[in-house]
């Protein structure tokens, strides 16, 4: 079987330095980052686009590492770009109902997906309630995984590297992921 893609999926604003998504990204052999054209006015148009490009292209199967907006835009993925996946993590969804800016997004699809997922939500995410997160979970199918008290799961709430994120990525690979020490050697970042 060919060992699958991880597709780093970052959020509304990108995830920065410091960010588990950075740090995977640079870190984690064969892991590519998807970069939109737009990361402060999102498109949903837009970044669909890019994210089914790159899945449609993929030589493989595809396991998303989202985050945030990122979770949101991989929900909205089309039917031929949807069976190309074999798993999602899906951490800290998006509310684009509570926020203007992302409301191109809004209403957040509600089918179950047809691949394994497991969505990550935090008790106290300042841009999603938690019940909202499980609600998400439950129409989408995923297993839920509910943090106490860790924020938007990102650097402004101490989520550096993120062990129990990446434990939980490789529940979807059935594989090791491991990170690379030091400075990495990584894939270049796929603009789409």
């Amino acid at each position: 079987m060919t060992k699958p893609t991880i597709l780093i999926v970052p959020g509304w604003r990108d995830s920065g330095p410091g960010h588990w998504q950075s740090l995977w990204a640079e870190r984690m052999q064969g892991a590519v980052r998807v970069l939109q054209d737009d990361w402060i006015t999102p498109s949903r148009q837009a970044w669909i686009a890019s994210l089914e490009k790159f899945v449609l292209e993929s030589r493989g199967p595809v396991v998303i590492a989202a985050h945030s907006l990122g979770c949101i835009a991989t929900v909205h993925l089309s039917e031929a770009a949807s069976d190309r996946i074999s798993g999602a993590l899906l951490v800290a969804p998006a509310d684009p109902e509570r926020r203007a800016v992302l409301s191109d997004f809004a209403p957040v699809p509600c089918a179950r997906l047809p691949y394994r997922s497991i969505l990550v939500a935090s008790s106290n995410d300042p841009y999603c309630p938690v019940r909202l997160a499980g609600a998400y979970a439950r129409a989408w199918g995923s297993e839920f995984v509910r943090m106490q008290n860790a924020g938007h799961i990102n650097v402004d709430s101490g989520h550096g590297d993120w062990p129990l994120g990446l434990a939980l990525l490789q529940s979807l690979t059935n594989e090791p992921v491991p990170l690379l020490a030091g400075r990495p050697h990584f894939e270049p970042l796929a603009t789409l």
